[in-house]
């Protein structure tokens, strides 16, 4: 599989780098190393050394537009991509360390199903604040043949990725992708997600960059 560079010409119908807030990114990165890494991989919406930096404010200000904005993370050891999903906003990712997208585009969903033929991988260097827009799939993070585990700081509006809203009730096609607040998500038939009752609706191989 070709890993691209999030400086590639080709990332841009995916997401983009974002300059100009460096002053934040050298605040974010040395809390985002003190996080503890969880054994596989693990996910917190709302991380308060994070939350609590002014840091938070420029993000929220500069790349959510003032919006109230959650930092959390997505940290450990993870070489698949087992399940995508999308929220009807960007999602913005910064590491101290490489790590590496698999990402596909929500107009390649076919009949509620994507090929995982479709899906690109990029590599994002580390220190590098990227968006990922909201038309674009993707999931965990991925390490690098150089790392053996990524921290990864995750920026979404807030409450994006907790609980279900209170009473849904599925009344679109959609809905049934609906897994978690703000987060449609298609799996593959390996994940543990599936498993969890998640709708299998990745087709093709389960990508695995450790056999790349």
């Amino acid at each position: 599989m070709t890993i691209y560079s999030v400086n590639d010409p080709l990332f841009a119908s995916y997401g983009q780098v974002v300059t100009g807030l460096e002053d934040a990114v050298a605040q974010i990165l040395p809390a985002l190393s003190e996080i503890p890494l969880p054994e596989g991989t693990g996910y917190v919406p709302t991380e308060p050394k994070l939350q609590n930096l002014p840091a938070a404010e420029v993000i929220r200000d500069h790349c959510f537009g003032g919006m109230p904005t959650e930092l959390g993370w997505c940290c450990g050891d993870n070489r698949k991509l087992n399940c995508l999903e999308y929220h009807r906003d960007s999602e913005f990712n910064l590491s101290g360390d490489d790590f590496i997208l698999l990402l596909a585009k929500q107009d390649e969903i076919e009949e509620g199903f994507l090929d995982t033929s479709k899906v690109k991988a990029f590599l994002v260097p580390a220190g590098t604040l990227v968006e990922v827009f909201a038309t674009t799939l993707h999931y965990a993070p991925c390490c690098t043949d150089s790392t053996e585990s990524f921290r990864v700081m995750v920026a979404l509006p807030w409450g994006t990725n907790t609980d279900m809203p209170q009473g849904f009730e599925t009344k679109t096609p959609e809905d049934s992708l609906l897994w978690a607040r703000n987060k449609w998500l298609l799996a593959h038939a390996d994940s543990a997600e599936a498993g969890q009752g998640a709708l299998v609706r990745l087709t093709g191989p389960n990508i695995d960059l450790a056999l790349n």
